[in-house]
């Protein structure tokens, strides 16, 4: 592994089972969140060794084995964890202690669920990555956390904004009181989009698409997932000083974080972990 290197996200446990966590968040108290790295695990082969991903044909008793060692390590309760059931739309599933263990030790209930909120103290939200957008949601006044997956067509159904009007609505957050986090992704270094793929960022309606869509030569261009989402999230009402993007780019960074791009998607994933003490 290179050496690590981030002015927002912090690696633990970098020799037995990593895990990263913002810097930002530290100060917030009552919560617990983790990401993962594709470093730590039992697996083998192309998903070696920290793949958390049961629909990809890695051995389920080794993802398994996977995620009671990333829950030892990160401090999560095993038999608290919910998953989601990501399709690339913009569903987001409010969950409480009845969910536990949907998607990791029970089969999924849903097939569409690209985000995940919840309330409940003790209930472990889990969402997956290898280059799309983590997203990490804190009411810190009413006590609430979500997580949502953001590939390129959430992020353009705007995913985080979505995620906000569901909080507002279920448990009366103010977005004003939200702290978010933006990342670990692929960067707009290495996100190479075609014309029809950038056209759906330059529609978006509020937004300034000059600071997320560059062109280049051939039809081509780059797209700064970060950004947009960064956006969305401040037009959904929270402030600008209160939402942190993450400075790792999973392409640029595949020795440590799982890349679809980096390698041709014969890859293991990574999640996302967030919960209420």
């Amino acid at each position: 592994m290179t050496q690590f290197q981030s002015a927002t996200m912090r690696l633990h446990n970098a020799d037995t089972v990593p895990y990263l966590t913002y810097r930002s968040f530290e100060e917030i108290n009552f919560i617990r969140h983790a990401f993962s790295t594709r470093l730590g695990g039992v697996s083998e082969g192309e998903f070696s060794t920290m793949n958390l991903a049961f629909n990809r044909g890695d051995d389920p008793a080794r993802v398994t084995e996977n995620y009671r060692r990333f829950c030892q390590s990160a401090g999560f309760a095993f038999d608290s964890l919910v998953a989601s059931a990501q399709d690339h739309h913009t569903f987001v599933r409010a969950v409480t202690a009845a969910e536990k263990g949907i998607g990791i030790t029970k089969p999924r209930d849903l097939e569409s669920v690209d985000a995940l909120i919840t309330n409940e103290p003790g209930v472990t939200l889990v969402t997956y990555y290898a280059d799309c957008t983590p997203l990490f949601f804190v009411d810190t006044e009413n006590r609430a956390v979500g997580l949502a997956h953001a590939g390129w067509r959430g992020t353009v159904g705007r995913i985080g904004q979505k995620v906000v009007e569901k909080m507002t609505a279920l448990y009366g957050t103010d977005p004003a009181h939200i702290r978010a986090a933006v990342g670990p992704a692929i960067s707009v270094c290495c996100y190479e989009v075609d014309e029809p793929c950038a056209a759906h960022f330059l529609s978006l309606d509020g937004l300034d698409s000059d600071r997320f869509v560059f062109p280049k030569q051939g039809g081509k261009f780059m797209v700064d997932l970060l950004e947009t989402n960064r956006q969305i999230l401040t037009a959904a009402g929270i402030p600008a000083e209160n939402i942190t993007v993450s400075d790792l780019c999973t392409n640029c960074n595949s020795d440590l974080l799982w890349s679809h791009r980096a390698t041709k998607g014969h890859r293991g994933t990574m999640c996302a972990f967030l919960c209420i003490k």
